[in-house]
């Protein structure tokens, strides 16, 4: 009798036992994972204002001269010395081996045209310059997450206020710049952080307005805006872009086939001309 009531209390544990652990598996959250869209959600973009075609950003000393940024006091003996080292023809920073310029200069200082493609949960812009950058701004409800990777353009979150999208980006690298000039800029050092609000003001401008937070090198919020004009004429439509295409050269390598050649420099720093380019052997 005694082995039988040990049995069924052991049976009586287990079921305990397996009942508690199918709760707390029930408990915990559900891995993220973007559901597949509806043709509700494909319609509902419809309704969204119009930012087809390809925008083209004002001149970026229009957009610089009327908003600079302030600069901690610390901060400005390294401002005035990148303008001095451009002015000499030696700029240093903001571009670098090709490394994307990254936000807020990819807004800032652009120079190529730009589009923005709407999906379902996400508005995308792709932007021509250096390189054929694109941002993804998530639109579905998401936060940004506890431990994010930190990259050039940082991780976006955006929503809608009537026409306006407001967009929040953190997780920005420490060494991507805060622009000076076109040519120059200081790294950002750390928690940077961006809101932006898009908009029309007019049937062919946009505006981004921007407040950029970087305290370490920022006395205050930097607000900032960049315009846009719309154009749908197809010769501004963004084409193929790589900013190291320039270094080499159109040629055959030593087995004959279609290569990219280095160019090559004479003594005196000159490029080679085409025809005493070698290839690799």
């Amino acid at each position: 009798m005694a082995r039988v009531t040990a049995a069924r209390s052991f049976g009586l544990v287990a079921i305990l036992v397996s009942v508690m652990t199918t709760a707390a598996a029930a408990s915990e959250p559900a891995p993220a994972i973007d559901p597949p869209p509806t043709a509700q959600n494909w319609s509902d973009l419809a309704k969204l204002p119009d930012w087809s075609g390809v925008w083209i950003p004002e001149s970026w000393q229009i957009t610089t001269a009327r908003h600079p940024p302030s600069w901690r006091p610390e901060i400005l003996k390294d401002v005035e010395a990148l303008k001095a080292l451009e002015k000499a023809g030696h700029p240093k920073g903001l571009y670098v081996d090709c490394l994307p310029e990254g936000m807020p200069s990819f807004i800032i200082m652009t120079l190529g045209a730009t589009e923005f493609l709407y999906t379902p949960g996400r508005v995308t812009i792709l932007n021509e310059f250096d390189g054929n950058r694109q941002r993804r701004i998530y639109t579905d409800g998401r936060g940004h997450p506890d431990d994010p990777d930190l990259t050039f353009n940082g991780h976006s979150v955006g929503r809608w206020e009537g026409g306006t999208l407001v967009v929040d980006t953190a997780a920005i690298l420490p060494q991507t710049y805060l622009p000076v000039s076109q040519a120059v800029g200081i790294p950002n050092d750390g928690d940077a952080h961006i809101i932006e609000r898009i908009h029309l003001i007019g049937p062919d401008r946009l505006v981004d307005e921007m407040t950029v937070e970087a305290p370490h090198v920022l006395a205050a919020p930097w607000r900032v805006t960049r315009n846009f004009t719309r154009t749908r004429e197809r010769r501004s439509d963004i084409v193929e872009a790589s900013c190291r295409q320039g270094d080499f050269i159109a040629g055959k390598d030593a087995q004959g086939h279609a290569a990219f050649l280095p160019i090559g420099h004479t003594e005196d720093g000159a490029p080679l001309p085409p025809d005493q380019v070698k290839p690799p052997q």
